[in-house]
């Protein structure tokens, strides 16, 4: 590849491997008002923006979104734990290839079995073993990128041209299709599990008193 792109596969490569896992130990174990947790998510996950400087990770009102639609159990007198930012972490994953909806439904289980609960697996354990294995499939992240890039290199042979913009093109291309039915899974496998299993439904909240109807003076 000739374009700018030709040194792409290095420079990924060093992306990947300084890609900012958020480890559980680095969260602390005490509960977290609101303002030091969007600080905290800040602090470890702003070099995965787009653009660092404009872009928010989590904002006050996301976190009070997030609790309304049932996505985060509800603050403890307005205070966020160590399995409340967990959870806010895996929210801030599947965002990017799951509706709202989706990830209710996926996280609503979750909460219900292992949030602040001795009797199964905690959501810490959880949240550590798939960050492990995440970051063991770093080597196929790289030797997937190779492939894909020695496909580009194919196709512009077959099409005869040198063109940057069409290497890019095709590149995008690949890398969206990748994409693209890995979300397919995501949604299929999903919809399987509900049909099979009741999809989880958050209690009802208490509806907010009617406020008294003032009345009219004559």
């Amino acid at each position: 590849m000739d374009i700018d792109i030709a040194n792409l596969k290095t420079s990924i490569e060093k992306a990947i491997e300084n890609l900012p896992f958020v480890d559980g130990d680095s969260i602390p174990n005490i509960a977290l008002y609101m303002d030091q947790v969007t600080t905290f998510m800040d602090k470890y996950l702003k070099g995965t923006t787009r653009y660092p400087d404009s872009d928010k990770i989590l904002t006050k009102t996301m976190i009070n979104n997030y609790a309304k639609n049932d996505l985060l159990p509800p603050p403890d007198r307005k205070k966020y734990s160590k399995e409340h930012i967990l959870v806010l972490l895996f929210i801030y994953y599947f965002k990017n290839t799951l509706s709202m909806s989706d990830i209710q439904n996926l996280l609503g289980p979750l909460t219900e079995d292992h949030f602040h609960t001795s009797r199964n697996v905690s959501i810490e354990k959880i949240y550590s073993e798939i960050t492990n294995a995440e970051k063991s499939q770093q080597d196929y992240i790289k030797e997937d990128l190779s492939h894909k890039l020695d496909a580009v290199d194919a196709t512009m042979q077959s099409l005869d041209e040198k063109d940057d913009f069409l290497e890019l093109f095709t590149l995008l291309s690949l890398l969206n299709h990748d994409i693209w039915i890995k979300k397919q899974i995501m949604e299929k496998a999903l919809d399987d599990y509900f049909k099979k299993h009741p999809v989880y439904e958050a209690p009802p909240r208490p509806k907010p008193k009617a406020k008294p109807k003032k009345r009219k003076t004559k």
